[in-house]
């Protein structure tokens, strides 16, 4: 039994971080926590030596103290923010639903198309459903919307903002991952808009079936002339394609690191709340505040994840994790990823997104990048990039699905009293299923990931 526990002291490991994060204590402080206690259980078996502690710090140091990268992510959530505060949306949702009101659904239509915008604006998943809450559901409720159904498309749409870029989840990826977060940008856009597009597909074919589930709205509401349509459209579409074309544009045509587009994001993001007149003193030490207090949450989870990653493949954790997946038949790569795709899926009722990416990634990416994906799939960095927006699309659902779905704990929030947390669950069903079916395709047609990267020369 002894023996056993040694030979395997790095997978009682990995289920043990599991077992504890059921507690609720802060996930920075358990990584941190466990790593240190099966680093002191293999000193005591003798598997681990007490000075190989003192690596953690030079590390720890090197990838977030020094990491340029990771300096993008508390001035995307400062653009987010800011973005909330300055009417940019309800400017924008009002033209949509102008636009789309001949559309079977119009308005939850609209209401998706404006998350998969406001997404490639904020890349904060909070942020864009109370937002899209508090603005799109007294309307759709208003207008005789199922329940279900609004709630549904207000949840799915504001979760877009963890896999449209500039998602931060794609900026600490590319750290773990050891990719360009450019690359992961660029290949993460078709599968959010294939994700946005079945979203769209779904809600039509539904309001043409039932056009009771999603009243449409009056043809004669809205502007009465054209130039009147024109100034509406203007003035909602230009802000926000203004902010994506100076955030995403300088990124992908190679004018600035995403590091530098945040900053320029974070401006962009003041510039029109001051334009709406949204911005002031107080307004600003808000959002500041939530940046800061963002970023230091992410750091701790950091620092704790490298401490825990670090004990766990001095343990032997890659070698016997391969071993495991051998015994159970798992000998081929694409066994291996389904198998992954399955433990992330059931993960995401449990756990949120980071903590899987920084128990999962450490895990198995070492692993997936030595396997064999056939001719479509060759070399370690693509198969690492295709990987890695496999579980960005995997753990889209994790906001979603109950009982820790994050989502709908932000949206519980603000909706009002008549709106339950059972309309909440049973809303989000159909919209899991439409995300389990993107990463399918994905799967089955990898160029919808690799395609964008390969045509801009982001891979080798």
């Amino acid at each position: 039994m002894i023996d056993w526990l040694i030979d395997h002291l790095a997978v009682v490991m990995f289920f043990g971080l599991i077992l504890v994060m059921f507690i609720g204590y802060p996930v920075a402080f358990l990584l941190g926590a466990v790593g240190v206690f099966f680093g002191l259980v293999g000193v005591w078996f003798d598997v681990f030596n007490l000075a190989q502690f003192a690596n953690l710090l030079p590390r720890i140091y090197g990838q977030a103290a020094q990491n340029q990268v990771l300096v993008a992510i508390p001035m995307f959530v400062f653009m987010g923010t800011m973005l909330e505060k300055s009417r940019v949306a309800e400017d924008l949702l009002r033209a949509l639903q102008v636009l789309l009101r001949r559309l079977p659904g119009g308005l939850a239509v609209a209401v998706t198309v404006l998350g998969t915008v406001m997404a490639a604006t904020t890349g904060i998943v909070g942020a864009s459903v109370i937002m899209l809450t508090l603005i799109a559901l007294p309307a759709m409720l208003q207008r005789g919307y199922q329940k279900e159904l609004a709630v549904g498309t207000i949840a799915s749409a504001g979760t877009l903002g963890i896999l449209l870029p500039p998602s931060i989840m794609l900026v600490i990826m590319g750290d773990l991952v050891g990719l360009s977060v450019g690359s992961l940008f660029m290949a993460a856009v078709i599968p959010g808009l294939l994700m946005s597009a079945l979203y769209v597909v779904y809600i039509v074919v539904l309001a043409g079936f039932r056009p009771g589930l999603a009243p449409a709205l009056e043809l004669s509401e809205g502007p009465s002339d054209a130039g009147e349509m024109t100034r509406m459209i203007l003035r909602s579409f230009l802000p926000p394609a203004s902010l994506i074309v100076l955030v995403l544009g300088s990124i992908f045509a190679g004018w600035a690191t995403p590091t530098e587009a945040s900053g320029v994001g974070a401006l962009g993001a003041i510039l029109l709340a001051w334009f709406n007149g949204q911005l002031s003193m107080k307004v600003l030490k808000e959002v500041m505040y939530s940046a800061a207090q963002t970023n230091a949450m992410v750091f701790f989870i950091i620092f704790g994840a490298t401490l825990f990653s670090y004990v766990f493949r001095a343990l032997g954790g890659d070698e016997v994790v391969l071993d495991i997946l051998k015994a159970f038949g798992l000998d081929t790569g694409w066994e291996v990823l389904v198998f992954v795709m399955v433990l992330v899926f059931v993960m995401g009722f449990f756990f949120d997104w980071i903590e899987i990416c920084l128990i999962v990634i450490p895990v198995f990416a070492p692993i997936i990048g030595k396997l064999d994906f056939g001719t479509v799939i060759e070399g370690r960095q693509v198969i690492l990039l295709w990987f890695s927006i496999l579980l960005a699309v995997n753990m889209q659902s994790a906001f979603l699905t109950p009982p820790f779905g994050f989502a709908l704990f932000y949206m519980k929030a603000t909706v009002p009293k008549e709106v339950t947390m059972m309309h909440i669950y049973r809303g989000i069903i159909p919209f899991v299923l439409i995300q389990m079916v993107a990463l399918a395709l994905c799967v089955a047609f990898p160029e919808l990931v690799l395609y964008l990267p390969r045509e801009m020369g982001l891979l080798d």
